[in-house]
């Protein structure tokens, strides 16, 4: 989980990476991303909540909640990033809605991948690098949110790692409560679904259109379809 939490550091790769290259690069980390994210819900997620009792009305609300909760999630945060730069060299109070935002982000990605590990080790490891992968574009564009609205690039590190930290508190959590309340993996297997399926649709793959050229488009295919491969792979060792 401290590994997960660290991504927040990839963002230093903004200050030490040119720009050319980092165009280069994200763009296919989008593609792999929506390819992981949608086959870990849909090869994982999704067959295990199946075979464990069955895809319920109850579990597809649960699902439909979490689509809910991070499109409110994500339109508060959105709302305070457009927002001009500070003047004076003041910081922008964005800061703290943007760390706000991310902490309770992570909280429930820490949570998601515990109550994945709670299952099986293989569904843990195929949701960690899911969660992984969609975490380090956005993590370098938090950085350059929180550099935007005033803070050095030293504590913009600092900070957004501190944010990342609470993924390793909604896990603890999460292992605790399982002692405590019976079940509690199935809805939390729901919630990974929900949000998986919203963010690669909502978030990553509306950007990947943005790039018009067929040589864009066809290495988001290959990216899109190396992220299922992967995910796919992952069930041979199950």
């Amino acid at each position: 989980m401290l590994a997960v939490s660290s991504i927040a550091f990839v963002g230093i790769l903004m200050l030490v990476v040119q720009e050319g290259l980092l165009q280069k690069v994200v763009p296919i980390l989008f593609s792999f991303a929506v390819g992981a994210l949608l086959g870990d819900a849909l090869f994982h997620i999704l067959p295990e909540l199946a075979d464990g009792g069955g895809l319920t009305v109850g579990i597809s609300w649960v699902m439909a909640l979490s689509i809910l909760f991070f499109f409110v999630l994500e339109k508060f945060i959105h709302l305070h990033h457009q927002l001009n730069a500070p003047e004076h060299g003041h910081v922008h109070p964005v800061v703290l809605t943007n760390l706000l935002g991310d902490g309770v982000h992570n909280f429930v990605d820490g949570a998601i991948i515990a109550g994945s590990f709670l299952v099986s080790p293989s569904l843990g490891i195929a949701t960690t690098i899911a969660v992984a992968l969609h975490e380090i574009p956005q993590e370098m564009g938090d950085l350059g949110v929180l550099v935007h609205a005033g803070l050095s690039p030293k504590r913009a590190l600092v900070y957004n790692f501190a944010s990342a930290l609470t993924a390793m508190v909604g896990a603890v959590i999460t292992l605790m409560l399982q002692g405590a309340v019976g079940g509690i993996e199935r809805p939390l297997l729901a919630i990974s679904a929900g949000a998986f399926i919203y963010i690669a649709g909502a978030d990553l793959i509306p950007e990947m259109h943005k790039g018009t050229s067929i040589r864009v488009g066809f290495i988001q295919f290959l990216g899109i379809a190396g992220g299922f491969a992967v995910m796919a792979a992952l069930l041979a060792v199950q």
